[in-house]
């Protein structure tokens, strides 16, 4: 300061400079200095309930408890119970300063209550911050993610994180829009084509609780019915949660959502959308202005408030199990959600899963199909190729394209698209009988047999040995296995109709629609895309490929799969055809011609209960390298009901290769348990590995060993 501005600014009153009494006012009338967030040193603490209790994001078992911290006097007010906050987590007990504990390093929580007094009797730490004073976390999504947590031998802190999207400050910022009145309750429309479609609508807009399966009809009209389920239920004065496969589907029933109801009345919950919009529709849920909500696999948490009905779409479909920790599946979360919400629960597809099955058999769900007439109408002729037409057409067995199915191609194309279904790459059957193509299974696990690199053969679930194996359905004692792909089939076609264009779907371009005009339409499950107007017909291609895949489910997937593809060709009476080449004596097949999804997924349901399989048994896979894995059977303490099948070593990933969610570290061998109970002795199962995992973590973990509950898939 220069000796003028000295002089300028020389006191007003007692002589002081100018400056120096501005500040001294403002120290004066500012509030008590905030001690920093690192400690909160020498900060009061609020005086009614000082003690917040938080879930911290940390996914270890060992921890996976609430924690207590102290609640500064400044963040009383803003850290309320669903809020998100910041801890020091990881100070020593000796770290205590004036009556506090130091020390640690910063970590985001969700604060669940606060309390008079906490169950910890030594100094607490404080609170380091509030994040934001949006409350994201209510007592009924908390109960869900520990209920969730304590089915797949999991922390809560891990279903939080699947939860509770990502936080964006600007659309927390931004105010969510006023809440509708609740629609008028709409036509019943399409139901009425089902026996008890339109009492079932009926139910939902009295407020009622109605729990079904639902056996789709084929064509376009399942979203357009979803609609009107979530309509009906709006019109009760309460909320709908639609979960559905993937983004294309999502896109689908939001649509028919807004043609139906308008705008303003449901929610989009997809990855497409972005994180700050994605965000910003959840809040809208949270705070109640939205009361129906579509979306994919991570909408199964949405907080829908007063939720009237849960629905999922395709269950069977793999996008429905989550790749992360606990790795939930949304079938079971939406029935955890309608056993504790008591609402309605829709369970629907074209298709039927053997877990859908069982809901009907247990009598907690009631059917919903439509009746033969309604069937044969909607359906498209099914028509089969198996060996005995392939032995007699040795030109088109070379091909892979038979007689029958290059005249349906060519007689489709003259009025539409024909769809072309070819297994994917890992669609790869071990083994099965060289005759009669039956998959090769272990007498006393009924497993799959595998003989790697010429080796042993042996069961790839339990791991004893099959060298007198022979076939149960024919007596064959010889093997064969067969590796197919799509490029060649789309080359093939191509050379086979020059004219026609070639159009392909699979991982790396997945097509949301074609046009009504005559096109090949190769595609791998699940990425058919939907024609305007309905393929004029469809070929479903190696089918013996998906039905020899090493799996529990492979019957059930591959008959998933074709209905799928099958359900986007125009109806008989219009003309359309679909041919499968596959031996039509196998049980899948029979189930495709008869379009009876429902009936096979009951007698997949008998069998599994035959052999003691999931369903009707609770399971557990426990993957490590060998030595840990057999010091983590050692030291688990499972139900006295509990069977170990194996161990059995699991496939070694290739160094530099490919690898899928779930696939062991390259170039190391590992080891894969089974463990199986009986109903009713699955929690305890859960919770025996859920504290074998927590006491390996707490004394130092060592090699990795990784817990799966209820794997979607065993082969």
């Amino acid at each position: 300061m220069s000796s003028e501005n000295e002089k300028d600014g020389k006191a007003v009153g007692d002589g002081e400079p100018e400056q120096l009494a501005l500040i001294r006012e403002t120290v004066r009338t500012a509030k008590v200095p905030r001690a920093k967030p690192r400690t909160w040193r020498g900060a009061a603490l609020a005086k009614e309930l000082p003690v917040a209790r938080v879930v911290v994001n940390k996914g270890v078992l060992h921890l996976d408890q609430f924690f207590d911290y102290a609640v500064p006097e400044e963040l009383d007010e803003a850290a309320q119970p669903g809020v998100r906050v910041r801890v020091r987590f990881g100070a020593g007990a000796h770290q205590v300063r004036g009556g506090r504990r130091e020390g640690g390093r910063l970590i985001d929580g969700f604060l669940v209550e606060r309390r008079a007094h906490s169950d910890y009797s030594g100094p607490l730490a404080a609170l380091a911050d509030v994040v934001s004073p949006e409350p994201v976390l209510g007592p009924e999504q908390l109960a869900l993610a520990r209920a969730v947590a304590d089915r797949y031998a999991g922390s809560l802190a891990d279903v939080l994180q699947l939860a509770v999207p990502p936080r964006s400050a600007r659309a927390e910022g931004r105010p969510s829009p006023a809440p509708l009145p609740p629609p008028p309750a709409p036509e019943a429309g399409s139901w009425r084509r089902y026996e008890r479609g339109a009492a079932f609508l009926d139910a939902l807009a009295r407020g009622g609780a109605p729990r079904a399966v639902w056996n789709a009809l084929p064509g376009p009209h399942w979203a357009e019915e979803i609609a009107r389920a979530v309509g009906a239920t709006l019109a009760s004065g309460r909320g709908a949660l639609v979960v559905v496969p993937d983004g294309r589907a999502a896109d689908r029933v939001d649509q028919a959502l807004t043609a139906l109801l308008g705008d303003g009345r449901h929610a989009l919950l997809t990855a497409e959308a972005g994180p700050e919009k994605r965000y910003a529709q959840w809040l809208a849920v949270r705070r109640g202005a939205v009361r129906a909500v579509v979306g994919t696999r991570a909408a199964m948490f949405a907080p829908v408030r007063e939720l009237g009905l849960a629905v999922i779409w395709d269950d069977g479909d793999t996008s429905h199990s989550e790749p992360h920790a606990p790795q939930p599946h949304a079938r079971d979360v939406l029935l955890l959600r309608a056993a504790h919400d008591r609402c309605a629960f829709l369970l629907g597809s074209t298709s039927c899963t053997v877990e859908a099955a069982q809901l009907v058999e247990s009598g907690w769900a009631q059917p919903l199909a439509a009746g033969r007439d309604q069937v044969r109408a909607a359906a498209p002729l099914v028509r089969t190729v198996g060996d005995t037409d392939l032995a007699r057409d040795e030109a088109a067995r070379a091909a892979r394209l038979p007689t029958l199915a290059w005249q349906i191609v060519r007689e489709g194309l003259k009025t539409g698209p024909v769809l072309v279904q070819v297994p994917r790459r890992g669609y790869v059957p071990r083994l099965a009988c060289e005759r009669c193509r039956t998959p090769a299974r272990c007498r006393h696990c009924a497993g799959p047999l595998e003989a790697p690199e010429q080796q042993a053969l042996h069961c790839g679930w339990c791991g004893r040995g099959a060298d007198d194996w022979h076939c149960l359905a024919c007596g064959s004692n010889r093997l064969r296995a067969q590796i197919v792909g799509a490029r060649r089939t789309a080359e093939e076609l191509g050379r086979a109709f020059p004219a026609v264009p070639v159009r392909t779907s699979g991982r790396d371009h997945v097509l949301d629609r074609v046009p009504d005009r005559p096109a090949l339409v190769v595609s791998t499950p699940g990425a058919e895309p939907v024609a305007d107007g309905g393929y004029a017909a469809a070929l479903l291609l190696d089918g013996w490929a998906m039905l020899g895949r090493p799996d529990l489910r492979a019957g059930e997937e591959a008959l998933r799969r074709w209905i799928d593809a099958a359900a986007l060709v125009r109806g008989q009476e219009d003309g359309g055809t679909v041919v499968v080449v596959a031996e039509p004596t196998l049980r899948p097949v029979q189930a495709l011609v008869r379009w009876d999804p429902f009936g096979h997924a009951q007698r997949e349901l008998a069998e599994r209960a035959e052999l003691g399989f999931p369903p009707v048994s609770r399971m557990a896979a426990v993957a490590a390298p060998p030595d840990a894995l057999a010091a983590f059977l050692a030291a688990a303490e499972l139900p006295p009901d509990a069977e170990i099948l194996g161990p059995v070593p699991l496939p070694v990933t290739r160094l530099g290769g490919p690898r899928r969610p779930g696939d062991t570290p390259p170039g190391e061998q590992w080891d894969r348990a089974l463990i199986r109970v009986p109903p009713g002795s699955g929690a305890a199962l859960a919770l025996a590995l859920k504290h074998a995992q927590a006491s390996r973590l707490a004394r130092g973990g060592g090699e990795p060993v990784r817990v799966r509950v209820d794997p979607p898939d065993i082969g």
